[in-house]
């Protein structure tokens, strides 16, 4: 165990060279200083004091103002402060310990009880350093922790996009360029006033993690129908809408057996249930209309649509970006939240 380091201070010599030899004879580091302004420079210096003996009565700058300083100090703060008085009033001492001293030792000094604080006090600082240490290293650990479920969440919707391409490639890439969108439009709605509450970083960051599970549920649809290159029969369409349903239903599973809920499984779970919901109520499969869509799926709206236009399908070809952006703005209000669509045409570009 290292040598503690003492600092004894008190604008009496006398008194510190009696504390200074009694002190030095236990085995203890001391360190002196005859002023409040001297001792507040030496609890910064190195060797930093363990433990400070402070006399209450000095002049200049008394013992409670030396500790107040050191309280307000975060690289003194948690030095203990034993206070040193000739005074034996009861109040004085329970104004000491209400600033913050850790104890009090009366004058004339008796070398037992002298030593038998410094050490208790020593032992004292010594556990408290030890559950900070602890305390540190739990948060690290923590932290490493929840970075790397981050990862494996990550990687694991990823490989749910990827089973989705085996099944039609250009599904796959839809997923990966809406969650790009996604991101984007909630990155410029964070600061509106209908949003400001639901999009914070923190949130942005679970949509974009969770977006890409919005089109799991066509995993459960029949090649025949998924990949037909014309257009779909009414019971054909029928069948194709129950995906949003079954990949709302697959996330809940999962989120039921991890046994606790996960605020992203619950984000992908309204984005796979309500992304074809519209703004007038026309949409599927519930018929939701306006603010009882959650914004999530509203994001995703929008952003399904667009790339659906723009990308390639058995059954059409992609259409140009300008076009595409007259569609959506011509849905504003009725397919897609009039807010959520100012935010894509104002911030729309054609790539070069």
């Amino acid at each position: 165990m290292s040598l503690a380091t003492l600092l004894i201070v008190d604008d009496m010599p006398e008194n510190l060279a009696v504390l200074g030899v009694l002190l030095r004879a236990a085995g203890y580091r001391v360190r002196a200083a005859n002023s409040g302004p001297t001792a507040l420079r030496y609890a910064l210096q190195e060797p930093r004091p363990d433990l400070i003996l402070l006399d209450v009565m000095m002049p200049e700058m008394d013992g409670y103002a030396v500790l107040d300083r050191l309280r307000a100090d975060p690289a003194s703060r948690d030095i203990p402060v034993i206070f040193l008085t000739a005074l034996a009033d009861t109040a004085d001492e329970q104004h000491g310990l209400a600033q913050g001293a850790a104890d009090y030792i009366a004058k004339p000094y008796q070398p037992p009880i002298v030593l038998a604080r410094v050490k208790t006090q020593l032992e004292l600082k010594r556990a408290r350093d030890w559950l900070k240490d602890q305390n540190t290293f739990l948060e690290a650990e923590i932290a490493r922790r929840m970075a790397e479920n981050e990862r494996i969440q990550a990687v694991s919707i990823l490989a749910l996009a990827n089973l989705a391409e085996t099944r039609d490639p250009e599904t796959g890439n839809h997923i990966l360029r809406t969650q790009t969108y996604v991101r984007l439009l909630a990155q410029k709605l964070g600061d509106h006033p209908r949003f400001a509450d639901f999009l914070s970083e923190h949130n942005i960051e679970l949509l974009t993690r969770s977006a890409p599970l919005h089109d799991i549920g066509k995993v459960g649809i029949p090649d025949n129908i998924l990949l037909k290159p014309g257009s779909l029969t009414a019971d054909e369409w029928l069948i194709m809408k129950t995906h949003a349903r079954l990949g709302s239903d697959a996330i809940e599973h999962a989120e039921t057996a991890s046994g606790e809920p996960l605020p992203f499984l619950m984000l992908a779970k309204e984005i796979a249930h309500w992304h074809h919901e519209k703004w007038d109520g026309s949409g599927y499969p519930d018929g939701l209309a306006g603010e009882t869509i959650p914004p999530s799926a509203r994001l995703m709206a929008l952003a399904d649509v667009f790339d659906a236009l723009i990308s390639w399908r058995v059954y059409k070809k992609p259409m140009p970006f300008e076009e595409a952006r007259d569609i959506i703005a011509a849905g504003r209000g009725t397919h897609f939240d009039p807010d959520i669509t100012d935010a894509f045409l104002a911030n729309f570009s054609t790539p070069s």
